[in-house]
């Protein structure tokens, strides 16, 4: 239990990755992981989409920086990116998907790799593109875009230390 409470405090999203692609074995670990994530009567409502393709990256890339109306990429060179959906027909589904992101970035760091929650799901997979996309996935109209988890080797300067906490984040009534 040690390990998971220091794993807990010590993940930060990276902002800065290598080239290198994430290894088969530790992938498989981060998305096993976060099938495990708590869920709404354990229906495992929402589904993942594992994109290690460069060119599909850069497109998934693009999209969400046509949303913030920029050019510089929102993924910073993450080679893997995980895209997590949510059920909008379940009560719990956007709970259920955001347990999904967080088991993702923290079974991340411990293994090793550096992640980071980029949002704009909902807005991609609306656009035309983002849609057409989707639906060459095989997902349905009841399955909204929630979030990107990227994936990566974090470089030098892609993760910051942690910021102190704040005065009054905790209130005991």
């Amino acid at each position: 239990m040690k390990e998971t409470l220091i794993d807990l405090k010590e993940r930060r999203s990276c902002r800065k990755y290598t080239t290198e692609q994430v290894a088969e074995e530790a992938l498989n670990a981060v998305l096993e992981a976060a099938t495990y994530a708590p869920t709404g009567h354990g229906q495992q409502s929402p589904v993942m989409v594992v994109v290690q393709e460069p060119g599909m990256v850069a497109r998934l890339s693009k999209l969400n920086a046509q949303i913030m109306n920029t050019t510089r990429d929102p993924f910073y060179g993450a080679p893997t990116a995980v895209v997590v959906f949510e059920d909008t027909s379940n009560s719990t589904g956007h709970e259920d998907a955001c347990m999904v992101m967080a088991n993702l970035l923290n079974a991340a760091h411990a293994v090793g790799l550096g992640s980071c929650w980029i949002n704009r799901g909902r807005q991609m997979f609306e656009l035309p593109e983002g849609a057409g996309i989707k639906a060459s996935w095989g997902l349905g109209e009841n399955m909204a875009g929630l979030a990107v988890c990227i994936l990566g080797h974090p470089a030098e300067g892609g993760i910051l230390e942690a910021k102190p906490r704040k005065d009054g984040y905790i209130i005991r009534a």
